[in-house]
């Protein structure tokens, strides 16, 4: 009879084991990826706005969305406080970068839909950002603006879609989290109330 070696067994059990860089791993997978596009999409598309539509507009899908040059020293979408509330932003929005990275590290890694509007957020967060450090000129927005029929949708840009689409998504993942949760609690409730409804055993 073959008696498996002890020294076997714990490196079996070892391997077995989740290290810090496989735990880490598809966060910074789909963050490397995330990241780098959003950033040089906004860039390029900022670049390219302010050399041709400074002097006139521009159209997309036959007109359907407008694109107009506008420098935003406020908030996403042109929500303004004050006049020049550039450096009220720049660390309100280091702040919320801190936290954002904080829930990312937080989340567990086979939560690829928070990871992935975490990582949304952060990139469309650091595009406008570069945009309130690098100058006082405001953030760069060409979007729009768009006619809903009911009022224009403000002009915006990648950074800020990058951003919508994040926060859209990171409450999704929320939401299922707490679905999940609750189905969990009730799930173990009715196990419990089960067990307490069998007869005990006969001595």
């Amino acid at each position: 009879m073959h008696v498996p070696d002890l020294r076997d067994c714990r490196r079996s059990m070892v391997f077995r084991l989740p290290t810090p860089e496989t735990r880490v791993r598809p966060k910074l997978t789909i963050f490397s990826v995330v990241f780098p596009i959003v950033i040089v999409l906004d860039f390029i598309t900022k670049r390219w706005a302010l050399d041709a539509l400074g002097s006139e507009r521009g159209e997309l899908l036959g007109g359907l969305i407008p694109l107009t040059l506008a420098f935003n020293k406020g908030a996403a979408f042109g929500i303004r406080v004050g006049d020049d509330s550039r450096w009220l932003f720049v660390p309100i929005t280091v702040a919320a970068l801190g936290l954002l990275a904080y829930i990312l590290v937080q989340t567990a890694r086979k939560d690829h839909p928070r990871i992935l509007a975490i990582s949304l957020v952060i990139s469309g967060a650091v595009g406008n950002l570069y945009d309130r450090v690098r100058w006082s000129g405001g953030v760069v927005d060409f979007i729009g603006p768009i006619d809903l029929g009911i009022y224009d949708f403000p002009i915006f840009n990648v950074a800020d879609i990058a951003i919508t689409c994040g926060a859209i998504l990171l409450a999704y993942s929320f939401l299922l989290e707490e679905r999940a949760e609750k189905a969990t609690s009730e799930t173990a409730v009715a196990a419990a109330e089960a067990k307490d409804g069998k007869p005990e055993p006969a001595p």
